[in-house]
C-alpha cells in the first residue's frame, strides 16, 4: 500500500545531509565535553562550533544559545527558568488560549503550585490573538508573556513581532514558541521576533528528535529546570548530546534561511484541498484564511471523531492528524479549536493535514477522491 504523509507538523523524515553530519558523533568524536582531557577537549572543540553555527544562522551570539532536548525542554526552560529568576518583581503571566500544551502546563504548573497568577488570553474564531487583549492582560507585576509564532494544529499566525515590541517597552518578557515557523516562515534573524526567549526544535525540519535549542537574549538570566552539572553556562544540567546537536546545527544552515517547506507550492496545495473539501457536507475549515502557515490545512467534521477518521483514512495509507501528536490517541475535544468558538462536538473531530517538501498535487487528488466515500461509510 502506498503512502501519503500529511503529518510533517508532527515530525519530519531525517534528511540524508543531516544524518551523515550526525554519524561521526556516533563514533569518532564520542568524548564528554565537560571531560578535561583530550578526548574530552576534542568533543567540547566540536560543541562550541556547532554553538556558533547555530549562533550565525539565528543572527545572535553563542552564549546566548542553550541547546536542549526539544520544543518540550526548551518552552519548559523559557517559562520556569525565567519566571521562578523574576519571581521577585511579579508572580503574574499572560498565555494564549491555544498554546502548545508544552506552554499551557508549565504555566499552570505555576499558578498551582508555586503561588503565581495566570491569565489565558482568549483568541477570535480563526485562532489569532489581538495584541489589544495581550496588552490589557498586563498588569505591573506581569513578568512574563508566551505567544506562539504559529499554532501547530490549525496553522495560524500570531502578530508575534508587534507583542514583542510592545512587552519591551512595558518591561516585560516576552517568549515565543517558534517550533512551527522554522522552516516553514521567512526568516533573517533571531531577533525578528523581538522575544527575549524562542523555542526551537529540530524534528520539524528535518533535523534529528530529542535535538532543540532555546535563546535567551543576554543579559537576561535564567534558572536551570535540570539540576546537575553546570552545563550550558549553568542553565541546563546534562551532557551534552553531541549528535544530536550536529544534526540540528546541518538542519538549521541548510533549511531556515531558504525554507525547506516550498510556500508558494504548498499553498497552492492546501487550498486546492480547502476548495474540495468546501463541497464536503458537515466539514468545516478551521483556521484563518490570511495568517496561516502554508503547508497546513484544518477542517472539524459532523457525525464522527478524530480517532475513527484517521483510522480510515490510515486504512488507505494516508497520514494525518488530530491536531498535536502529543495528544494522539486522545478523545478529549482539541482546546485550540475549542477556544475558537468551535462545539465540542465538532472539536472532538478535528482533522489536520500537513504537507511538505515531499507533497504533491497527485496525493492531494488522492485524498480528495478517498474522502467522500470515508465520510459516508463514518457516518453510517
Amino acid at each position: 500500500m502506498r503512502t501519503i504523509y500529511f503529518d510533517y507538523n508532527a515530525t519530519t523524515p531525517l534528511d540524508p545531509a543531516v544524518r551523515a553530519a550526525m554519524e561521526p558523533f556516533l563514533d569518532g568524536v564520542w568524548g564528554n565535553p565537560s571531560s578535561v582531557h583530550h578526548v574530552g577537549r576534542r568533543a567540547r572543540a566540536a560543541l562550541d562550533d556547532m554553538r556558533e553555527r547555530t549562533a550565525l544562522v539565528w543572527g545572535c551570539k553563542p552564549s546566548e544559545v542553550v541547546f536542549t532536548s526539544g520544543g518540550t525542554e526548551s518552552n519548559n526552560l523559557a517559562i520556569l527558568g525565567a519566571a521562578r529568576r523574576l519571581r521577585a518583581k511579579g508572580r503574574h503571566i499572560v498565555t494564549t488560549a491555544v498554546e502548545h500544551h508544552a506552554v499551557l502546563h508549565p504555566c499552570e504548573y505555576l499558578a498551582n503550585n508555586e503561588g503565581f497568577r495566570l491569565t489565558v488570553v482568549p483568541v477570535d474564531g480563526t485562532g489569532r490573538v489581538a495584541l489589544d487583549e495581550v496588552l490589557h492582560a498586563i498588569r505591573p507585576d506581569t513578568v512574563l508573556v508566551s505567544v506562539m509564532a504559529a499554532n501547530n494544529e490549525v496553522g495560524t499566525l500570531q502578530p508575534v513581532e508587534e507583542i514583542g515590541v510592545a512587552c519591551r517597552e512595558r518591561g516585560v518578557l516576552f517568549h515565543t514558541d517558534a517550533v512551527q515557523w522554522f522552516g516553514k516562515e521567512s526568516f533573517a534573524s533571531i531577533h525578528q521576533f523581538n522575544a527575549d526567549l524562542v523555542s526551537f526544535c529540530a524534528h520539524k525540519l528535518h533535523g534529528p528528535k530529542g535535538a532543540g535549542a532555546l535563546f535567551v537574549r543576554s543579559p537576561l538570566q535564567i534558572d536551570s529546570i535540570l539540576h546537575g552539572g553546570a552545563h550550558e553556562n549553568e542553565r541546563r544540567g546534562g551532557t551534552e548530546n553531541l549528535a544530536a546537536a550536529a544534526g540540528l546545527v546541518v538542519a538549521l544552515e541548510r533549511f531556515v534561511k531558504s525554507p525547506v517547506f516550498p510556500k508558494p507550492a504548498l499553498w497552492a496545495l492546501t487550498e486546492a484541498l480547502r476548495c474540495e473539501a468546501n463541497k464536503w457536507p458537515g466539514v468545516h475549515f478551521r483556521g484563518s484564511l490570511e495568517h496561516r502557515l502554508a503547508n497546513t490545512i484544518s477542517f472539524t467534521v459532523e457525525g464522527t471523531d478524530s480517532i475513527a477518521l484517521l483510522a480510515a483514512l490510515d486504512l488507505e495509507g494516508i497520514c494525518a492528524s488530530s491536531g498535536s501528536a502529543c495528544s494522539a490517541g486522545s478523545l478529549t475535544p482539541s482546546h485550540v479549536v475549542r477556544a475558537m468558538g468551535t462545539p465540542e462536538a465538532e472539536a472532538n473531530a478535528l482533522l489536520r493535514f500537513s504537507l511538505g517538501r515531499e507533497s504533491t498535487q497527485e496525493e492531494v487528488e488522492t485524498l480528495t477522491a478517498a474522502m467522500p466515500a470515508i465520510l459516508c461509510r463514518l457516518r453510517g
